[in-house]
């Protein structure tokens, strides 16, 4: 039998959040809320669409929360010179870390040269400037080969992190409809395996509850995307997790996604 519990404080729960500002209809006065939110919680970063890392650098000054745009978001379509380009200008404005959408039709195609050109090209200059990349594979969209080698891959680049999903990976259903599962444990397991030991994991899409978040940190997560980082926090004081280590019990998720016993 597994052991569901993790010994944690609440401010290590905090630092594992980058706060999600991402959906494409937030107006400035949300994003500013949410930059409130990532304040007052101090958590690890606000994750923020590009034009918005001016605000987010404004509003979070004078403390430890870093700004984190994304870019080539959320499809990684753009060329490579754009992604470098946006990297780069996101940078010069604020950005701290970067997270970066690969060009995930040429993972499909599986032209390894292309994508490991992009992600290094895109390494480096970030890198240049002091801050760190997490390369989001759209796991949604992938089979467990492409994880791998993408894995395999990052870690040969040293890139900082590998992340599951953009939040926004809908992939069509037989029936018309679109869905989304996000992190899996079974997909998380395989990129915490496959990447080396310097390569951190992010979970981003469906990581909802203070249970989600403790059990993916205990299979080796570092870092997550949330917007539901009140929810979680505020479960965690109700739970008696405070300034000290406490250890505490979780209910797990099953592999596929969903918190078993829900």
């Amino acid at each position: 039998m597994s052991d569901n519990t993790i010994t944690i404080t609440l401010p290590q729960l905090a630092k594992t959040i980058d706060h999600s500002l991402l959906h494409p209809t937030m107006t400035d006065a949300e994003i500013l809320t949410g930059l409130k939110t990532a304040r007052e919680n101090n958590v690890a970063t606000a994750c923020v669409k590009p034009y918005a890392i001016s605000l987010a650098k404004k509003e979070l000054a004078g403390t430890d929360v870093l700004v984190c745009p994304v870019i080539g978001f959320p499809h990684g379509n753009s060329t490579v010179q754009i992604k470098v380009a946006e990297a780069i200008a996101a940078m010069e404005a604020g950005g701290a870390e970067i997270d970066m959408v690969l060009n995930i039709g040429k993972v499909l195609g599986n032209d390894w040269a292309y994508v490991t050109d992009e992600i290094r090209q895109i390494n480096q200059a970030v890198m240049a400037r002091g801050a760190i990349l997490k390369v989001i594979f759209e796991n949604e969209y992938l089979q467990e080969e492409h994880i791998i080698r993408l894995c395999q891959i990052c870690t040969e680049l040293q890139v900082a992190f590998v992340k599951t999903s953009t939040g926004y990976g809908f992939v069509k259903q037989g029936d018309g409809s679109y869905n989304y599962k996000g992190a899996t444990v079974r997909h998380l397991k395989l990129m915490r395996e496959m990447s080396g030991a310097n390569v951190q994991i992010k979970a981003a899409g469906g990581i909802r509850t203070l249970d989600d978040l403790l059990h993916v940190m205990k299979l080796g997560v570092t870092r997550i995307g949330a917007t539901a980082t009140v929810a979680i926090l505020q479960e965690a004081r109700r739970r008696g997790i405070g300034e000290e280590p406490v250890k505490v019990e979780f209910r797990p998720m099953d592999d596929d996604g969903g918190v078993v016993g829900y």
